[in-house]
């Protein structure tokens, strides 16, 4: 699969968000990746569906909305209302999975779900062939800015493997979040990641211009 890049706007200046969304759009970006934080699942709190519904209209890319919140599927249709059109779900934050999964799948939404660093990869196993995404947090969720923790690549190469013995390598995306920057971003692709969700390296500076840099190293 080819490469995607998903910026974070958990990192954007939100004085400006919706012309930073349209920047990095511009610029190539295929995903706008967009954290929603409870205060619950993870320390901090973000942004929910008035603010994903303001920027809609901004750009017509796929909005990749991260689900850190307990029990997501309380709110899988007012983000599907609000504009999201691939809504990914923590394993550790739902108490029936398969259900939550299949509920994203009704509304016509995209299903990502998304492991913490510390959770072994094999708790997918039963689910790999619904979703359309697995996602591999590669920082401990909660905030933007840290720094990639290594043995996290291992888990992207174990989840490609198992994609492959399934013969799923060409229908399931593999994400990685956190602390991707232009230095790391060929570690993590090599690994078996494709799409690369990056916040602090795309909009710490010249966001258009970031967003291209990156793009010249994914295409290798």
């Amino acid at each position: 699969m080819r490469a995607i890049l998903a910026p974070s706007i958990l990192s954007a200046d939100f004085g400006r968000l919706g012309q930073q969304v349209k920047e990095v759009s511009d610029a190539g970006a295929e995903y706008i990746h967009i954290d929603v934080m409870d205060g619950m699942f993870v320390p901090s709190i973000s942004f929910g569906m008035p603010v994903i519904k303001s920027i809609r209209p901004c750009t017509d890319k796929v909005f990749d909305v991260h689900m850190m919140v307990e029990e997501p599927g309380r709110y899988a249709e007012e983000m599907k209302k609000a504009g999201a059109d691939l809504l990914c779900v923590h394993q550790e934050a739902c108490c029936h999975l398969d259900r939550t999964v299949s509920q994203i799948r009704e509304l016509g939404m995209m299903a990502g779900v998304a492991l913490n660093p510390a959770t072994p990869v094999f708790t997918l196993d039963c689910i790999l062939e619904k979703v359309d995404m697995v996602l591999l947090m590669s920082v401990n969720p909660g905030f933007g800015g840290q720094k990639l923790i290594p043995y996290t690549l291992e888990k992207v190469r174990q989840v490609r493997e198992r994609l492959c013995v399934l013969g799923l390598e060409e229908k399931v995306r593999i994400q990685i979040d956190g602390g991707v920057n232009l230095e790391n971003v060929d570690k993590a692709l090599k690994a078996g990641a494709n799409v690369i969700v990056a916040g602090s390296a795309v909009f710490g500076g010249d966001a258009g211009e970031n967003v291209r840099e990156f793009l010249k190293k994914m295409e290798y």
